[in-house]
């Protein structure tokens, strides 16, 4: 358990890197999505597209909201369909957006940060072997 918790803590850096990376990404594609897609999907929502979802007129209105938006949808995966699909139907140049915060969001950045975070755990446990075999060695030195 304690050699479980030090490479979890030799993540940590790691981690918190990779969520600043995210939400920067995030971010980047909540501005466009704030420029570009809320007219529509307040257009939509006006039409009642979306008559039992109450967040759906105000879901690209700010880049918080974006970011909250794309959070959900994209991240983890939740109403992906529900709410973009109307969007891209009505707009299909739209689906560049969408398809382009999922690709470098999913496939790119969370991606990368499962890497870097297995790549630390085998450092780490690399020098583990290394430390117990100067333990061991240690221990035979003591006994001789």
């Amino acid at each position: 358990l304690r050699r479980l918790m030090q490479m979890m803590g030799s993540c940590f850096k790691t981690l918190f890197w990779s969520c600043l990376l995210l939400f920067l990404v995030m971010t980047t594609w909540a501005i466009v999505a704030v420029d570009v897609i809320s007219p529509h999907v307040e257009r939509l929502a006006a039409e009642g597209r979306w008559p039992d979802c109450q967040r759906c007129s105000y879901a690209f209105s700010t880049v918080f909201q974006a970011n909250v938006t794309l959070f959900q949808t994209v991240v983890s995966g939740d109403s992906w369909g529900y709410l973009a699909i109307p969007v891209i139907e009505s707009r299909p140049w739209t689906a560049v957006i969408f398809v382009g915060a999922l690709m470098s969001l999913v496939f790119g950045v969370l991606n990368l940060t499962v890497a870097v975070i297995v790549d630390v755990f085998a450092e780490s446990r690399e020098k583990d072997f290394s430390n117990r075999a100067d333990d061991l060695a240690e221990e035979e030195r003591e006994q001789k």
